[in-house]
């Protein structure tokens, strides 16, 4: 894809008001007792009026930090029980669990099913583990959607998790033909002869990679490709980065980030409380780091794209009948979704700009009616290429079929938590970890419509409308 975009104005979009390196939000809180009233009707299309009633998650920990002699299934069960403890609700009263992940342990493939009976469900709870790259715990949402929707369930269970502290490295394929042939051998002549077939190139491990299959890239090189075709800055991806870095420190620091529950490590005193990847630095040490994907030229950094997690999250959602008869207060209606596909080569990271007009046309909404913004930061690189495909008429009329730009968010609306750039990013997990920040911004923002989106391997993405409820608190 060949798209030239000036960006020279780019960094216009984010809007911060910053006085002595202190980024000031819009609105400081809005209490429980505040009087909420809805200026605008989305119409229900499940006919249930699904709601989410809470979301919790394990604190975000760079790989190879203090979760790294922990199993996937271990965040999962920790993610499962915490919920079930924040809202009050019995484990019988589930009807059904979804996870999503990507990097898949072989021994608990079905993580989410393995989770839940170490969690204490019973074992006639049903439970699936589906995967789409980084939107897995959205699909995780939208499938228990689609559940309650067609009346299969009432209650269900959706979250995600990522381990990349032990992700699974395979032997070299020649070497498994050849144990597996081994296996079969009836004679010990039969198994000499196949070991005379060994050769030390077989010991060769095949490593994985953030890598699309269908173009052999990394997400990171295509991230770089990205930026350059938007034409867009070093300085401007940095200066993105350290934005979301304080303002996930900031949001830390006024006790924000609720949905996060403590982890307390097995056999230690230790009880994680934190999220252990936000660093507040300078943008003179942030410009000193070197190209990590594209070298020497190249401009995403370690500093500016979102860094290997571990982590869990789980929320729960039903029919707002249901939730009456529990005596819970729903945080938000999920009002509608869609997911987009396009090139995985020359437009992998662009899904947020494609769900963006679609979801808002679904739901009967415009840009303007959206009070909060929550979008995943793969890397500061991607974010500011898709505001620049918004804002481009060019980029409309050519690649998405629409006379005119979608435009641009407020950027005092978006991602005024921080994103995946600075809280992480386990892969599964993060489309729960979003919608909750959604739920609880537009509490203490006085909001009514958030827009959920994020961009993920194979060239797909998400959009998704939530809605606060007139019970929500931001706790």
């Amino acid at each position: 894809m060949s798209v030239y975009i000036n960006s020279s104005n780019h960094l216009k979009y984010l809007a911060l008001n910053t006085f002595q390196n202190k980024i000031w939000y819009r609105s400081i809180s809005v209490g429980a007792s505040t009087l909420y009233s809805p200026r605008k009707t989305v119409k229900d299309k499940t006919g249930k009026n699904i709601v989410f009633v809470d979301g919790v998650r394990t604190p975000f920990l760079l790989s190879g930090t203090d979760y790294s002699k922990l199993m996937a299934y271990d965040l999962a069960k920790h993610s499962l029980s915490g919920l079930l403890k924040k809202t009050g609700v019995p484990k019988e009263v589930i009807e059904y669990i979804i996870y999503g992940t990507v990097i898949q342990e072989v021994r608990t493939s079905n993580v989410a099913r393995e989770a839940a009976l170490c969690a204490g469900f019973s074992e006639f709870t049903p439970a699936h583990t589906v995967t789409m790259a980084c939107i897995s715990s959205n699909q995780g949402i939208t499938s228990g959607i689609g559940l309650i929707a067609a009346g299969a369930y009432d209650v269900v269970v959706a979250g995600g998790v990522e381990f990349m502290s032990d992700v699974p490295i395979r032997l070299n394929r020649k070497f498994r033909s050849l144990l597996l042939k081994a296996n079969k051998a009836k004679s010990l002549i039969d198994r000499l002869k196949l070991l005379s077939t060994f050769r030390p190139s077989f010991l060769a491990p095949e490593l994985p990679a953030v890598a699309e299959f269908s173009s052999g890239e990394t997400m990171g090189h295509s991230a770089d490709r990205l930026a350059a075709a938007f034409k867009i800055s070093r300085k401007e991806q940095d200066d993105y980065a350290l934005r979301s870095h304080t303002c996930a420190q900031e949001a830390f620091e006024r006790g924000y980030l609720t949905d996060i529950i403590p982890f307390k490590l097995p056999a230690s005193n230790t009880v994680l409380k934190k999220d252990n990847g936000i660093r507040v630095s300078t943008p003179d040490k942030i410009a000193k780091l070197k190209p990590a994907f594209v070298k020497p030229h190249g401009t995403i950094t370690a500093a500016n794209a979102s860094f290997l997690t571990d982590g869990a999250s789980a929320c729960l959602i039903m029919t707002e009948e249901k939730s009456k008869q529990l005596g819970l207060k729903p945080k938000l209606y999920l009002r509608d979704f869609v997911y987009v596909s396009q090139d995985p080569k020359d437009q992998l990271l662009l899904g947020p700009t494609y769900a963006t007009p679609k979801v808002l046309q679904k739901a009967g909404l415009n840009l303007q009616d959206i009070d909060v913004w929550e979008v995943h930061e793969a890397f500061a690189g991607q974010i500011l290429a898709n505001l620049s495909a918004m804002d481009s008429d060019w980029f409309a009329q050519n690649y998405m079929g629409r006379q005119s730009k979608v435009g641009v968010p407020d950027m005092k609306k978006f991602n005024s938590w921080g994103g995946s750039l600075s809280i992480g990013h386990p892969f599964g997990a993060t489309g729960v970890r979003l919608t909750s920040h959604a739920a609880h911004r537009l509490v203490r923002e006085d909001g009514q419509f958030a827009l959920i989106a994020a961009c993920a391997a194979g060239g797909q993405g998400v959009g998704m409308i939530v809605e606060r409820h007139p019970d929500a608190t931001a706790t």
